[in-house]
């Protein structure tokens, strides 16, 4: 019966699919599991409990969709918007504007008081196609059904969403029929009068949703002016207001072009910033136009100066020449300007690399034909994380110096089963681990730890604590301290049979440097007391009637019932956090060691011993599966009992539950408040003959 010693080193593949059940050819394999459940593949290897979620409040009206957004002035000044049906709430420092700071302590009034907020145009069947970009404390917002606005942050408490007043322009083409336009006067408000029909709207004439369109008027002196179209009266009458110099005459002439922006035509659908100029891109009738701004004057469009001159920073359009008419689906902006369609992938960049963009020296080219889905994809270092057209997969666009052209691999290509369903919101977290957070449409949250200078892909995922917890939508900012990033949800739950959604943002589990598990932070919906011993608390109305796990003074405590907002407690303790418990799992793939005549594959085998290599981890089950189990043993005769015994790291051997079977799975369980983190799994194994 031959013997062996296999070592589980890393996994930093993650969860891999069933599909690969059998690939124990793929160096992969050895680095990946068959289940990774609520744990965290950290990008140097190991696997760490992920932390709990803390509540920060319920949105405005639980009964509709509502989504985040960050807002991000600088790592030390960042914010989560609420978007809801018609309005936009703000958090800061983990807690609402005006209802106070999250101070981690039970309080009757925590988050309590009247969270400010603003109206705002979208609506809620509108709130998952935004698009956001940001340049300091103004963040532009495009979405095609409204006109494009600002939004300014004045103060904490001081917010403005404005409509975007933009500049001579942007425009569509000069009319290139014999359709002429005469003004009634050279300044103030006029009259436009068209000769015919022809070339305005399709042939259809002016409309009355051409209020607020902008006209360019060549007068007779060949000079252009502006106009705001104010009024509608027939189909060949507008007034108008000149905002541009005066015009030199009133002579109808065929030197005209209308707004590219208007009720009429739809608005842009996707915004940016590349090479200081505001891109809008993808209105309903050009889906495939990128429209940029002057350079360096952001809602300015002026494709030329007065006197009909294009310059070198005038406002542009580049409409993308393809066989297909695919809409523009997202832009991110780095040394080119990578642009996404519902048919493939595009570079903008200089057409002369030693001159800057501008409108006649820019160059677009097709560099991939996956096709991209309607998500703001993450840029990572070089590379933009995007999801492709079926949102299931996710592509690593990124330069390949090989081919001098952008390549677009299938990052999810391993764990395909892991996006079942699709997915629907994404936000980068670069701090701690470099993790990529996707809302699935199911309401499963999705993680993927992305380090590509190491090779890892690590794909895994969470089921939040909970009845019926579901992730509705994600986004990331900079933590109080500016030294990690944190995850904000809005999570769709059920508590004591009513359907609420509440904003919760991810804990880190175990502050750095702790020894003990006093502030360990492994709960969902979470709220914690720190403060003179109790025997009571209050302060749980999010939780009402929830069967509640609570770690006291670093101790896991009888679980309670909320009743009335409140728990009681079955002594007095100072540092206390109730929430709703969730269990993380680690499932190995089957073993694969060797055996006596070739693959242990289909063989009779057993693990005798096993060895854990941990760190910083207390509280553990193992065994062949989820329904045998062991307890690993941590505490001993030397501990004291009125204390929280020591996080242990270093190597735990254990006799592991034996059994005889043909898969070889290694499950690791974790279902108490308190961290776990596996650097290394090294079993002792028999493998029969057959």
């Amino acid at each position: 019966m031959p013997r062996s010693a296999p070592i589980f080193t890393n996994f930093t593949a993650g969860e891999l699919s069933p599909r690969l059940d059998g690939r124990v050819d793929l160096t992969k394999y050895a680095n990946g599991c068959k289940t990774l459940e609520n744990m965290i593949v950290q990008k140097h290897g190991p696997a760490s409990r992920r932390g709990g979620f803390y509540y920060a409040a319920e949105v405005k009206d639980s009964t509709k969709k509502t989504r985040i957004l960050p807002f991000e002035f600088s790592v030390s000044q960042a914010y989560v918007m609420e978007f809801g049906d018609q309005y936009i709430r703000f958090f800061k420092n983990y807690g609402s504007i005006n209802s106070g700071p999250f101070d981690e302590t039970f309080t009757e009034d925590f988050n309590s008081g009247a969270v400010y907020e603003i109206s705002s145009p979208y609506l809620e069947a509108e709130l998952f196609e935004i698009v956001i970009t940001q340049s300091a404390d103004v963040l532009y917002i495009a979405h095609p059904n409204h006109a494009p606005r600002t939004l300014s942050r004045l103060a904490d408490a001081n917010w403005s969403l404005a409509v975007i007043e933009f500049v001579d322009g942007p425009y569509n083409s000069v009319n290139a029929t014999d359709t002429t336009l005469g003004l009634s006067a050279t300044t103030g408000s006029v009259t436009v009068t068209a000769s015919a029909v022809t070339g305005i709207n399709d042939d259809l004439g002016f409309l009355a949703t051409d209020v607020g369109r902008y006209i360019r008027f060549e007068d007779a002196a060949n000079n252009w002016t502006y106009l705001e179209i104010t009024a509608f009266t027939d189909t060949t009458h507008v007034t108008a207001t000149i905002e541009g110099p005066d015009a030199s005459a009133t002579t109808a002439q065929t030197g005209w072009r209308l707004g590219a922006f208007s009720e009429t035509t739809g608005f842009p659908g996707v915004t940016t910033f590349f090479e200081q100029r505001l891109v809008f891109a993808a209105t309903p009738t050009r889906p495939q136009s990128m429209f940029f701004s002057v350079s360096a004057d952001y809602t300015n469009h002026a494709p030329t100066d007065a006197g009909g001159d294009v310059l070198d920073d005038s406002g542009f359009i580049y409409t993308i020449a393809t066989d297909q008419v695919n809409t523009i689906r997202w832009m991110r902006a780095g040394k080119v300007l990578s642009v996404g369609t519902a048919g493939g992938e595009f570079i903008v960049s200089q057409g002369d690399n030693n001159s800057p963009l501008s409108p006649t020296n820019t160059r677009v080219v097709r560099q991939t034909t996956f096709g991209s889905a309607a998500v703001t994809p993450p840029q990572v270092g070089n590379s933009v994380l995007f999801l492709q057209r079926a949102s299931r997969k996710i592509r690593e666009y990124v330069y390949q110096f090989e081919s001098d052209a952008y390549t677009a691999p299938d990052l999810a290509i391993l764990s395909e089963h892991i996006t079942e369903g699709g997915i629907i919101d994404m936000a980068y977290q670069q701090e701690p681990d470099s993790v990529v957070w996707m809302a699935r449409t199911d309401g499963v949250l999705v993680g993927m730890t992305y380090e590509r200078a190491q090779d890892v892909i690590g794909w895994h995922r969470h089921i939040i604590g909970g009845t019926d917890a579901k992730i509705e939508s994600v986004a990331v900012i900079p933590n109080t301290t500016a030294t990690a990033d944190d995850l904000w949800a809005i999570v769709e739950r059920t508590i004591n049979g009513t359907s609420v959604k509440y904003i919760e943002f991810m804990t880190h589990g175990l502050p750095e440097g702790d020894t003990n598990t006093v502030n360990a932070t492994y709960l969902d919906s979470m709220l914690s007391y720190d403060g003179n011993p109790v025997t009571s608390l209050s302060g749980l109305d999010h939780l009402e009637g929830q069967t509640v796990s609570v770690l006291a003074d670093g101790a896991t405590h009888p679980v309670r019932t909320v009743s009335s907002g409140s728990i009681t407690l079955n002594d007095s303790y100072s540092v206390v956090h109730v929430g709703l418990p969730y269990t993380s799992t680690l499932q190995t793939m089957r073993i694969e060691a060797g055996a006596r005549d070739g693959t242990a594959q289909g063989k009779k085998k057993r693990v005798s011993r096993i060895t854990y290599r941990i760190f910083k981890t207390l509280g553990l089950k193992h065994g062949p599966n989820p329904d045998r189990l062991d307890i690993v043993p941590f505490r001993s005769s030397a501990d004291d009992m009125d204390e929280a015994p020591a996080l242990f790291t270093g190597d735990k051997e254990v006799e592991f539950p034996r059994n005889w079977d043909k898969d070889g799975f290694i499950t690791l369980v974790q279902d108490q408040p308190l961290p776990l983190t596996v650097l290394a799994i090294m079993p002792e194994l028999n493998t029969t003959k057959v």
